[in-house]
This record gives C-alpha cells, sequence and structure tokens, in this order.
C-alpha cells in the first residue's frame, strides 16, 4: 500500500511534537529572557582587536551546528552551557544542502528555523560569528553544497555563472535572515560575517567569486566585517590593507585562519605524545604564512582553532581520545600560546559537536560528530569544558589583554621553560605566558623568571607539570587594589571579589601594593602574610588546595576578598554577568530584581550553593533558597537536591517485516524512472556506449538507491560494476531474484576510498536464456566534499556503469528509483530509497500489526533489508533533563564478521547507521524533542544483512541526567 496520506500526517504531527516538548523554560527561565537590544551599535577593529561601542573587546568563540542538533528545544541549552563556560561569542556554520533540496526551494521551518537560531543566541547574550558559506566543508555531505548542485555544468567555487546563479539563490534566502540579527542595528548580535571557507585555489576565477559574495552580502544588506577562513595559514585572501609581501589580497575586511595543531591518537585510541603551541602572532616568526601576522592592520583571528578532531569508519573510536587529548593540558598551552601572541578573534572547532544525523554526515565521517569536544555528543560537560572556563573568565575579566604588544624577552633559569611577554602600553599591565619548551613538553620543572615592571624588579617562582602552562597578571589593578604579580592565574574578578586557581599542591604568590599595611584575615584555609613597608608590597603565600579565602582591607581601597582555589574548585565557580555562584554543577542564568537573585541551572548530584553578588534573597530555578550571609556572600542553608533516579524501559514486543521486494524477477517496477540520458555532468562518465545512471541526474541524491536492469538472451557468468557509495558504502546485487552477495568500500583511514569496482559472480544455474532482471541496491554514504575545489562533489553515486563478462551489455533497460520524495518536517538528508522507506515504514504510526513478533537480538537474517519496530513510553519527570542514547550489540566486542548495517528510525527520525563490522560507533544519541520524553515513542529499525549475520541486541542508554 502507498503510504503517502499517512505519511503526510505524521510528519505534521512529529512536527508538533518537535517543537512541543524537549527544553522546557521553568517560570523563571522564561522571565529571565531579556527583550532584543534596540539600540545600534557600532562595530569596528585595528590590530589589536574587535571594537564594539568604542570597547575593546576579546572574542572568544565556540563552534556549534545547528543542523547537528535536531531539536530548536535543545539549542538554548546548548548556548545557555557554552555562555557559562566562559563563551561572549558562538560561530555557526549554515548548511546549504540542508535548507534546499531542489533549485528554487528553500525551507528554514522546524528544525531549520534559522531565524529563531539566531533570536536564541541574542537572548542568552552570546555574539554570532555567521558562517554561510556557499561552500562549508564540515564533514558534511558535499561540504555543504545541495545535492542537486552535483548536476551543474559549471565549476563550483568558480565565476562559472550557473554557479554564481545558485549562490545568488542561497545568499538571497540566507542573508535574509543573518542580516535582521545584526549587532549594528541592534535587532540582533551578528557580529562578523564570512564569505566562503578554506578556499585554497587562488586563480583570477576565485577572485572574482569572492568579490561576486562580497557584493551579494553588501548588496543583501550585511553591514557587520566580512572574512574568508583561509586554510592553514597561507596568507591568502587578506584585506587590501595588508601590507605584508607574499599575501594574496581580497574582497574581505578582516584576515582569518585555522589550524589544528597538537599531538596524536595512537591506533589503539590513546593518547600519543603532545605537541608544544605553534606562535601565530606576534611571538612567531611573522611574515605571510605566519597566520595572524599576514595582515598588519586587523586583529588576529583564528577562524577555527582545534577543540577536537572528527572521526572517521573504521577506526578504533578515538573521541575519548581526542578529548584528552585537545584537553585541560592542550587548552594550557595552545589556546594559552594564542592569547600570548594576541588573537584577540578566536573561534574553536568544536566546542559542541553533535549528530551527523540523517544523511548529513560527509563520506569521511559516521554518525557521531562528538568530536571530543568540550560538550560532549549527550550535551554534557566534559572536563576540558572547566579548563575553558578558566580561560574565558579570564580573557573577559581582564581587559588590558585586548590591546598588548610584544614585550622584552624574558629568560627562565631553566631551559625546560620558556617566557612570553607582552605588554599593554596605556595600563603598563605585563603578562607572562610560561610553557615548556619543545623538546620538554612531558617534564615537571621548577624555574625563575626575572619580572620588571614599573613596580620593580622581582625573581618570580614557578613550576610547569607535564603539559601545562600558565598566564601569570603583573601591574594590574584588581578591583581598585594593585596587583603587582600573582603565581596563581586570575579567572575572574568582580564588585570587590577576586578568583584566583592554580594547580593543587603547587605553592603560590600573590603580591599587592599599599601605602600602609592593610588588615588581612584569611577566612578559610591556609595563607602567610607579610607586609614590606619599604616598598609597600603585602606578599600572601600558600599552597594552592581547596579553597583559600583571604580578605585584605586597606585605607583607601575598596575591601578586596580573594578566592585562591584549586583546579578542582575553580570548576565549582560560575560567574553570570556580576555575579558569582559556587556550588552547582551549571549555573545558566542570574537575575536580580528588588534585592531578589534569580538563578537558574542545572544540578547533577547534589550541590552547594554559595553567592557574590547584589542579592538579599534567593531562588534557583523559581523556587525560594533560604541562605544566609557569610564572609560576604550568600551560602544556602542546605545543598541544592540532584536529580532523581531514571528507570529506562526494556525494547520488547518488536514486530518484523521483510522487504526488498525490488530483488525479485515479478516486481513492478514501471512507475520507476527510466534511465535514458546520455550525457552528465558527473566526474565520473558512464563507458562508452552506456546510458547515465549515476543517481543524481535522476534526482535521488541521498540514501539507497535500486537499479534493476531487463534484458533478454544468455546470463552472463560475472557482473562488474563500477560504483559510488561514499565512506563505507554498500551495493548488494541479485539476479532474477537469486543474490549474488555484497560488496562494500574500504575503510579504516580518514580520507576512506568513496568509489569501487567490483565483479559478482553468477551461479552455473543461472546461466540461462532471458528475459532476465539485474536488482541492484547501493548505499550512497553521501557526496564528496570539495575541498580541493575540482568538483569532487560531483563524483558519481550509485551505479556509474556496468559490464557482463567484460563487455558493456546491449539491449539493457535500466530503471532507477530513490527516495519517494522530501519528508516536509525532517528535510532532504531524513530519507533514502529503501521500500520501507517509500511506504511508511519508517514513521511513528504505520500500522505494523500484521507483522510477525520477533525477538531481538535475532538469530537468523535474509540477504537484503529487513525491518523492526516497537514502541515504548517514556516518564522521565518535567525537572529531569534526561540525555538518552541507543546502543546496538556490545562497544566491547568488536564484530568483523557481522556482515549488516542498521538505519535507526527514532519517531521517523533517521538517526544513524550502525554497521556492525566497520564501527566504530554503537551508541546513537537521541535528542530530547526527537524522543518524547513523557509519552509514546516508536523505533523502527531497517536492517540490511549478507543474510548471515542478524541483528544484535538494542537498548535504551542513558548519556546524563541533571536536575533542572
Amino acid at each position: 500500500m502507498r503510504f503517502e496520506k499517512v505519511r503526510a500526517f505524521l510528519a505534521t504531527a512529529a512536527a508538533v511534537v518537535l517543537l512541543g516538548i524537549g527544553y522546557v523554560a521553568t517560570p523563571a527561565q522564561g522571565a529571565a529572557m531579556p527583550a532584543q537590544r534596540a539600540e545600534q551599535h557600532t562595530v569596528a577593529f585595528d590590530q589589536y582587536s574587535m571594537i564594539i561601542d568604542g570597547q575593546r573587546t576579546f572574542l572568544w568563540s565556540g563552534e556549534m551546528h545547528p543542523f547537528r542538533l535536531p531539536s530548536p528545544a535543545l539549542w538554548r541549552d546548548v548556548l545557555e552551557k557554552m555562555k557559562a563556560i566562559g563563551f561572549n561569542t558562538v560561530s555557526f556554520y549554515f548548511d546549504w544542502g540542508y535548507h534546499s533540496p531542489a533549485p528554487g526551494i528553500y525551507d528554514f521551518t522546524g528544525v531549520r528555523d534559522m531565524d529563531r537560531l539566531l533570536t536564541i543566541a541574542d537572548q542568552v547574550g552570546l555574539y554570532v560569528i555567521a558562517r554561510p558559506g556557499p561552500y562549508i566543508n564540515a564533514e558534511t555531505d558535499g561540504g555543504g553544497f545541495p545535492a542537486w548542485l552535483a548536476t551543474q555544468a559549471g565549476r563550483a567555487r568558480s565565476d562559472a555563472p550557473d554557479y554564481l546563479a545558485a549562490t545568488d539563490e542561497w545568499q538571497s534566502a540566507i542573508d535574509a535572515i543573518i542580516a535582521r540579527h545584526q549587532v549594528t542595528d541592534g535587532r540582533g548580535s551578528v557580529i562578523l560575517y564570512q564569505i566562503e571557507n578554506e578556499l585554497a585555489a587562488t586563480g583570477a576565477s576565485q577572485r572574482n567569486y569572492l568579490q561576486h559574495l562580497y557584493d551579494k552580502a553588501r548588496a543583501d544588506g550585511i553591514q557587520v566585517p566580512i572574512f574568508h577562513n583561509d586554510k592553514g595559514r597561507n596568507g591568502y585572501w587578506v584585506p587590501p590593507s595588508s601590507t605584508v609581501p607574499g599575501t594574496l589580497p581580497g574582497p574581505v575586511d578582516l584576515y582569518a585562519f585555522d589550524g589544528y595543531p597538537g599531538g596524536t591518537c595512537r591506533t589503539d585510541g590513546t593518547v600519543g605524545s603532545p605537541n608544544v603551541a605553534p606562535d601565530w602572532g606576534i611571538q612567531g616568526a611573522g611574515g605571510a604564512k605566519g597566520g595572524a601576522t599576514a595582515s598588519d592592520k586587523t586583529p588576529g583571528f583564528t577562524a577555527e582553532f582545534g577543540g577536537g578532531w572528527f572521526d572517521y569508519w573504521g577506526s578504533v573510536g578515538t573521541y575519548p581520545c581526542t578529548a584528552l587529548r585537545q584537553g585541560p593540558g592542550y587548552e594550557r598551552v595552545f589556546y594559552g600560546a594564542n592569547i600570548a601572541n594576541r588573537l584577540t578573534v578566536q573561534n574553536f572547532y568544536m566546542v559542541s559537536g553533535g549528530t551527523s544525523w540523517g544523511w548529513l554526515p560527509a563520506p569521511v565521517v559516521y554518525t557521531s560528530y562528538d568530536y571530543g569536544a568540550a560538550i560532549d555528543e549527550g550535551r554534557q560537560l566534559r572536563p576540558k569544558a572547566q579548563t575553558l572556563k578558566t580561560l574565558g573568565y579570564f580573557v573577559q575579566s581582564v581587559a588590558p589583554l585586548t590591546k598588548v604588544d610584544k614585550g622584552d624577552d624574558v629568560p627562565a633559569s631553566s631551559t625546560a621553560a620558556r617566557i612570553e611577554h607582552t605588554v599593554n602600553a596605556e595600563t603598563g599591565t605585563n603578562f607572562y605566558f610560561a610553557v615548556h619548551n619543545p623538546s620538554n613538553a612531558t617534564t615537571d620543572d621548577s624555574f625563575t623568571f626575572p619580572l620588571i615592571t614599573a613596580d620593580g624588579s622581582y625573581t618570580v617562582p614557578l613550576r610547569l607539570n607535564g603539559q601545562d602552562a600558565k598566564t601569570l597578571v603583573a601591574n594590574y589593578d584588581l578591583e581598585g587594589n594593585h596587583l603587582v604579580y600573582s603565581t596563581s592565574e586570575i579567572m575572574t574578578h568582580l564588585r570587590g571579589v577576586a578568583l584566583l586557581h592554580g594547580r593543587d599542591g603547587e605553592a603560590g604568590e600573590t603580591v599587592l601594593r599599599y601605602p600602609t599595611e592593610p588588615k588581612v584575615q584569611v577566612l578559610e584555609g591556609a595563607a602567610s602574610a607579610a607586609y614590606d613597608a619599604k616598598t609597600g608590597d603585602l606578599r600572601l603565600t600558600y599552597s594552592h588546595h581547596g579553597i583559600i579565602r583571604v580578605r585584605v582591607t586597606a585605607p583607601d581601597r575598596p575591601s578586596l576578598t580573594l578566592l585562591v582555589a584549586d583546579e578542582d574548585a575553580a570548576a565549582t565557580f560560575w560567574r553570570v554577568d556580576d555575579v558569582l555562584v559556587r556550588g552547582p554543577q551549571l549555573v545558566r542564568a542570574a537575575r536580580v530584581h528588588d534585592g531578589r537573585l534569580a538563578l537558574t541551572g542545572d544540578t547533577t548530584a547534589s550541590a552547594p550553593l554559595e553567592v557574590w553578588g547584589p542579592a538579599r534573597t534567593l531562588t534557583w530555578n523559581g523556587k525560594p533558597v533560604a541562605a544566609r550571609s557569610s564572609g560576604g556572600a550568600l551560602l544556602a542553608v542546605r545543598h541544592l537536591p540532584g536529580p532523581r533516579e531514571i528507570v529506562l524501559p526494556d525494547l520488547t514486543a518488536w514486530r518484523y517485516a521483510a522487504e526488498s521486494p525490488e530483488a525479485k524477477p515479478g516486481f513492478d517496477d514501471a512507475a520507476w524512472r527510466t534511465a535514458g540520458l546520455t550525457s552528465t555532468n558527473s566526474t565520473t562518465k558512464p563507458p562508452a556506449g552506456q546510458v547515465v545512471l549515476t543517481a543524481d541526474d535522476y534526482g535521488f541524491h541521498h540514501g539507497d538507491i535500486w537499479y534493476r536492469g531487463h534484458f533478454d538472451g544468455p546470463a552472463p557468468a560475472a557482473v562488474t560494476l563500477d560504483w559510488g557509495g561514499g565512506g563505507a558504502g554498500l551495493a548488494q546485487a541479485w539476479l532474477d531474484g537469486a543474490y549474488l552477495g555484497q560488496r562494500t568500500i574500504p575503510s579504516g583511514v580518514a580520507a576512506p576510498p568513496t568509489r569501487n569496482n567490483d565483479t559478482f559472480t553468477v551461479p552455473p544455474a543461472l546461466l540461462t536464456d532471458g528475459p532476465h532482471v539485474l536488482s541492484i541496491m547501493v548505499r550512497n554514504n553521501s557526496h564528496n566534499e570539495d575541498g580541493g575545489v575540482n568538483d569532487a562533489h560531483k563524483e558519481g553515486r550509485g551505479v556509474i556503469g556496468a559490464t557482463f563478462d567484460g563487455v558493456v551489455p546491449s539491449g539493457v533497460t535500466w530503471r532507477v528509483q530513490g527516495t519517494a520524495g522530501v519528508d516536509p518536517v525532517r528535510g532532504p538528508l531524513n530519507n533514502g530509497g529503501l521500500y520501507g522507506e517509500r511506504n511508511g515504514w519508517s514513521l511513528p504510526g504505520f500500522p505494523d500489526r500484521s507483522w510477525s513478533a520477533r525477538a531481538v537480538p535475532d538469530t537468523s537474517a535474509v540477504a537484503g533489508t529487513s525491518w523492526y519496530r516497537t514502541s515504548f513510553d517514556l516518564k522521565i519527570p518535567a525537572d529531569i533533563d534526561a540525555s538518552l542514547g541507543l546502543t546496538i550489540g556490545d562497544p566491547a566486542t568488536p564484530r568483523s564478521d557481522r556482515h549488516y548495517r542498521v538505519l535507526i528510525f527514532v519517531n521517523g527520525w533517521n538517526m544513524g547507521q550502525y554497521i556492525a563490522d566497520v564501527g566504530p560507533q554503537h551508541t546513537f544519541a537521541l535528542p530530547t524533542g526527537v524522543l518524547n520524553p513523557r509519552g509514546r515513542n516508536t523505533i523502527a529499525l531497517a536492517v540490511t544483512s549478507d543474510g548471515e549475520a542478524a541483528l544484535e541486541s538494542v537498548r535504551l542508554t542513558t548519556l546524563g541526567v541533571a536536575r533542572r
């Protein structure tokens, strides 16, 4: 039975589910959302930093992709977490192909509502770096190009007229949204706009192309500065203001570049030796290829700097390793080096990786795009997020960082260490970045270095243990008190409170200057104080452990409370605007009204609550909190409660049906497209004398494609297919209903092949006279990216050519079938051309009562595709945010002998592909909004097997639980 009417109804119902559940604001959260700003703002820059409304601003940005989180209800959750861990800016790629299933058709509704996304970012209080492409790369299908672009004649990323007409179409659509969210006219927070990405081709065609994009953006009302992201610091496409020899000027206002330095993850998934951070700014060698030095009139700008790395089909599963490799030590060393090099616009790729659901992933990646990021795929904060927080709070709190020059060379007493010195000439503030030399990146070393400022000369003791770095501040106004220097790092300061931090057990000293001896009170922990009347220096010495609280009071100076924390203790602090909070696992927002401080956040366990800020009473997630005064703070009388335990249901009562009727000789394919084209713009042409078979030419761009070749005469002894399937692609073949076997494209490397040539041997029993039907199913695991500006996205998918016994057959009539259409809710990347997909088997309301009951794990399989469906209820309490996943098989037991794969549909959403014999992924994130946490859910699994491997165990998994 055809299922279009039911499919349309269920798609509409799914939209109601998607938009109506998930991240639900409590009354306090809803009340806390600020109205959009109405005032206009100025945006300028010089070689030091961005300047907003005349105020120098350090843009500390993290990358997040809305298309990798198909639940608008969760966008606020992730963006609030980014703000909480120290970011003041978010970078968004916009994926052209995600919004455009066909030329002239653009969809910005539901999960594709970018207007809603930008509104949320503004409400959360984040500036936005908008990156609309047209080409984005980003490990996405076609690098973000719509699949229909693969059929164009003109070369992509050039000034070919048909390509420019297509980009005009895209820019008109996306620019209209971006333009009404710019900070310059007060309607939003978009502060920068990127044209193109990593365009390494430098010919006149590309120059014309970039100029076209720039002019189009300006004509569309884009007012903010425009930039391009240079891949690998080539000095390409710098603004005309650059006077650096060897650079290539382009139509941009700012120069930006990317870089992914770091250590390695070994083939067993463990971390290798760390590398040492490069100097891509004022501390480096300079010149056109020196990074930020390629543009001498604009601020240092890393459009992408490694926050992790993607993983590939057939790997050992390196995301846990990547999270450590680009973990706290890496962040302190590499991001700290960027700060010392005056890179005052830094964007880390990724901070929240998300999921490449459906047919979104490029051939180089599988479903999970966790990336080892600070916010993992289940939206949980990794330990590395806490180090990001210390750095993010620091760069936003210590304003002199936004205008520094290279200072005098500073020698360290040990050759194992080096000091990079910068100075703000206007304030006299000095910064000393201490890091190991390359050959000593893992040593434990104690040393001293000379510190010379307007306050005098000092010999400063310091320790670096392994992959670590520290940025020390000297000659600085610390809340109206003069900081001479501290060997503890500044995390933040506000309203008479300064939070410093250091490694547990390491000695620290902080020197403040007063004209007369101040009063010193040690409120908690152990610290010693000594005042030198000759110099006016108050020296506090201590060992970092837990929290040390010291109050310093002096005449004619504001009272100062120093909080000195080790790293674990520092992680418990959160700064929200003018409020400092300690205790909860996450603080999202703080609003003060009539002396009442309304806090919102999460607890993952019972937690204390302590607050420094302008408040007399407290609420937490809308509920009053009893509190008392304690050392200048408000301290909750009782701990905040953690989440209640949740119980997940077992997945039982499976229903089963086999499909692949297309393999049977009598299947009616009369309604299928007849493959009759004789020319193609694909880069992979058919053999001479054969019609075009590539799927894109017939409008079938994603997922599975079926071919049926009808011919008379004798059957061939062998059929050889030239076929394209993307990363870990699959082809299965039948002759007259008899299964010939399956072939897969090899995997296990970061840049896998995406096209194969395979022979299927025909059994002797089938070598009879016709008529015959050759049935072929090809799984298209996405189009290549076009990073080389060589039209790689036009490589053919599906069957490219077929030969019988080595000869191009004559008299074959080919018919082709792919997806039945675009899902109106889930978009063009959700469905392929399986029979079950074309007939609604993936949707929650499909009537499967006539299907047979089946146990999972199963013990038998059929060649081709079979479907398993079950429904279950979830009863997650309304105040609990539970991140759930679906796990297939045993992650601890790889099964290279199990040749089957599964498309996972949850309430109709294609949430990924499990490939048992390739891996490495076993657990698939199911975001709230796709999954209904308080109601009915349906899982449909499309299992494609070689006929021997059967479906393994399937279960729900908890990825994280928090109380809201």
